[in-house]
């Protein structure tokens, strides 16, 4: 079991799609003797990469799942969650960052900051990850970790601080020179499990020097010890280690360090990093929010003695029912004891308590604050928060961004039918940002997601896990409605159905508001409408938003004002106060000039240079707005906005306009107004198929 926390790191391994991330990964475990042998990412030798344990990861060669494992390195214990790349899979970035003590940003030397690093980015900045930034594959071709750390700065706002430089590049990458110790560091033996150090090469001593230079300033800037030593010239080792700790651990500066996970070069420095300059546990504030004392911020504490707390931030169906991954952030979890569910007060035991290593797990009876583990049996969602019964405080939850495209499925049979239902109950518990619900006109089962990848992944799973055939028809865009103008309204609810009745008058106007997606103003006067039927007049207005007039969609971005109004003695009511402003929406509806908004994604597409002209005809066929280009050598990288109706089945066209040689990036960046010709279109659509269910009926 841990007992000395400060030998602990929880980090994050977060990359681009095409960092080599995943094959990083596998250099770490093998280095640290968790792995015995490195296998091909994409699974080609019948094994694959440990982490990348589903079948459909190995095929693709993509990671689909964060997965968690744990190693040791220099006597120190270290929990990691290594994440997808790929911006449809966003989620496994966003829980994991939430729970993880440091980061590391794995860039491609050749492609540098890509669209998906600036997401991971944000993430990172989000939960306040501190982060070291390691630039992989700096032995292919058109390799420059030097521009990356420019972009680092330049795209990503960062404070970058080389802590290497590159020993040749391309095909003559030999190693890297360290510039806190001034060695040149050259990995041999069959794996690069070797390292020797050599004096520096004598045509990169002037370099290293001035490399060396501008990494004391940038440091020195952040330690007055170290900034004393060096007026001294008495800087050693230690102390650039204990201002770069200090600097990185307080999100300052980022370390750059460099290399070539595929081959075997650069891995067991950035191992030293790691524990160098990431923090421990008790190095990081962590908060809670406390349930008894009106939610009251509480800080918590890294120390096994105190009260229980922890979170589950990942669910699975795993082999023997629900698998839920914690991170213990106060107290002492053992096998056998009980904890509390903050949000539904439940009672539960621990059962089967483990450490993963990816699919494999390693049954362990405690675990302690600053420790990541998983346990069976529990029954509970994604964010909950467990005490022992001693607190009652819940932790704050992560951000869970909401879904930008949506399928109709459909089960071939019964059987399918059943099988589809488990599935999509599985897959939505375990993951937030897929949504399932039902259409209530058409009553056809609707599945959202981030993506087309994310969405194509669960079809495949549902078929290959559950044997569930299913039908899609095409996806449907995420729009939205908003208004356009300010309009008044003044609207008289009356029903008179024998005995009491029902009565409310509601009069003020609504407008565009930009700040949110729904604003209610109460400027009632005199008490024309009693204080007790305000929250029933918003109440029936928020009613409204879910499904606007034009196409069906969430109304967004209005604000609602009363400024007056009438009630009755005897006929009003909570009832007919919502009644009102239900009335009141839609008799002003249309008045207010209401528009269609549409999903716009920031779209990165590289490739080579001789393809940029197909490329931009490509994406300003489907209304895409070129952003900016930019070559380099013989590469290209095109970014632009474009809506993401016009973006399915993108990855054909792209693929036969450039010869199989380009690729493509998209994420969501905001919502616009769709041109009133494709409004005109979008609405006829709607109201055809008004018809047609009418028809069925």
């Amino acid at each position: 079991m841990i007992t000395d926390l400060s030998k602990v790191r929880n980090i994050g391994i977060s990359a681009h799609i095409d960092s080599g991330k995943t094959t990083l990964t596998e250099r770490v475990l093998f280095y640290t003797n968790r792995i015995h042998a490195i296998h091909d990412v994409k699974g080609k030798d019948g094994v694959g990469a440990k982490m990348d344990s589903m079948e459909l990861e190995r095929e693709r060669g993509i990671t689909i799942a964060s997965a968690a494992t744990h190693c040791e390195w220099k006597k120190h214990h270290v929990n990691i969650i290594d994440t997808p790349g790929h911006v449809d899979f966003t989620i496994e970035v966003e829980r994991s960052l939430r729970v993880l003590d440091g980061a590391i940003l794995v860039l491609c030397s050749v492609a540098g900051v890509q669209s998906q690093s600036f997401t991971v980015d944000r993430q990172m900045a989000r939960y306040h990850v501190p982060r070291i930034a390691f630039v992989n594959k700096c032995d292919r071709t058109g390799a420059n970790p030097l521009r990356v750390r420019d972009q680092l700065r330049e795209k990503l706002g960062h404070n970058p601080v080389l802590l290497q430089l590159p020993i040749g590049l391309e095909d003559k990458f030999e190693g890297v020179v360290d510039l806190v110790r001034m060695k040149a560091l050259h990995f041999t033996g069959a794996s690069g499990e070797t390292i020797e150090e050599r004096d520096i090469p004598a045509d990169l001593a002037d370099e290293a020097a001035q490399a060396r230079e501008e990494l004391l300033d940038a440091v020195s800037m952040y330690s007055d010890e170290l900034m004393e030593a060096m007026l001294e010239e008495q800087v050693t080792a230690e102390l650039i280690h204990s201002a770069l700790r200090k600097a990185t651990i307080a999100r300052q500066i980022t370390p750059v360090l460099m290399g070539s996970a595929y081959k075997n070069k650069g891995v067991q420095p950035l191992l030293d990093a790691i524990i160098g300059y990431l923090p421990d546990p008790t190095e990081v504030t962590n908060q809670a929010l406390d349930l008894e004392k009106d939610e009251q911020v509480l800080d918590l504490e890294s120390d096994a003695g105190k009260p229980l707390v922890l979170l589950a931030f990942k669910l699975e169906d795993g082999r023997y029912g629900q698998l839920t991954y914690l991170r213990i952030y106060q107290g002492t979890l053992e096998r056998d004891g009980f904890i509390f569910n903050a949000r539904t007060g439940k009672k539960h035991k621990v059962g089967r308590l483990v450490r993963m290593h990816a699919d494999e797990m390693e049954d362990i009876q405690k675990a302690i604050a600053g420790d990541i583990v998983a346990m069976f049996g529990i029954d509970c969602n994604s964010g909950d928060t467990f005490t022992d019964g001693s607190v009652h405080v819940s932790m704050t939850s992560m951000h869970v961004p909401d879904p930008v495209i949506s399928v109709a499925i459909k089960p071939a049979d019964n059987a399918a039918e059943i099988k589809m239902s488990k599935a999509l109950r599985r897959f939505s518990k375990e993951d937030p940002t897929f949504r399932v619900a039902v259409d209530p006109e058409s009553n056809e089962t609707i599945i959202s997601g981030m993506g087309e990848l994310h969405l194509e992944v669960y079809l495949e799973r549902m078929k290959r896990e559950y044997n569930a055939n299913v039908a899609t028809s095409p996806p449907q865009v995420a729009y939205r409605e908003t208004i356009s103008q300010q309009t008044k309204f003044d609207y008289t609810h009356k029903k008179q159905t024998g005995g009491s009745g029902q009565y409310g008058r509601v009069a003020g106007y609504i407008e565009p508001y930009e700040d949110g997606d729904f604003d209610f103003l109460d400027e009632i006067k005199g008490g024309v409408i009693p204080r007790q039927f305000i929250p029933s007049v918003e109440k029936g207005f928020r009613s409204m938003m879910p499904k606007g007039q034009l196409l069906g969609y969430p109304v967004v971005n209005v604000r609602v004002c009363i400024n007056d109004g009438a009630a009755h003695s005897v006929d009003s009511s909570d009832i007919a106060f919502q009644e009102a402003a239900r009335g009141a929406w839609r008799s002003i509806y249309h008045k207010a000039k209401p528009k269609i908004l549409e999903p716009i994604m920031r779209v990165v597409v590289e490739g080579p240079t001789e393809h940029s002209g197909n490329v931009l005809t490509t994406l300003m066929q489907r209304r895409g707005m070129i952003i900016g280009t930019q070559e380099d050598g013989a590469m290209a990288r095109i970014e632009a906005e474009v809506p993401l109706a016009e973006m399915f089945a993108y990855s054909n066209t792209l693929r036969s306009s450039t010869q199989g040689k380009a690729e493509f990036t998209m994420e969501f960046s905001r919502y616009l107004e769709v041109p009133s010709a494709v409004a005109e279109e979008l609405m006829t659509k709607h109201q055809e198929q008004l018809k047609a269910q009418a028809g069925k009926k």
